[in-house]
């Protein structure tokens, strides 16, 4: 008779994000990115989630084998911890005390 796996349950941590989206929002830049020598900028973006990063999107051309094929390129660098950072108002009230 086979043993039935056992399940624990295990606790993640939350990653902390050491910045504020005011210093995101301030402070982060379009970065290039370079895949298989083609440079794309990826541009500063907060996400619908709520999370803040950087995304690229389009169509480049890659090698595969002798060919060339068209390829849809989409990615997101998100900034761990992001989505759980307070909004401005949020950060207002802890800077004075909860009162505006």
């Amino acid at each position: 008779m086979a043993k039935k796996p056992v399940h624990v349950e295990v606790e993640r941590r939350k990653t902390h994000c050491p910045i504020t989206r005011l210093y995101f929002r301030e402070k982060a830049k379009p970065m290039s990115v370079v895949i298989e020598g083609i440079p794309v900028t990826a541009e500063v973006k907060e996400f619908s989630t709520g999370s803040m990063g950087w995304y690229v999107n389009g169509k480049i051309q890659l090698r595969v084998g002798d060919k060339v094929v068209s390829v849809q390129l989409g990615m997101n660098l998100t900034v761990v911890g992001s989505k759980e950072l307070p909004n401005e108002e949020e950060e207002n009230e802890d800077e004075n005390g909860g009162e505006e």
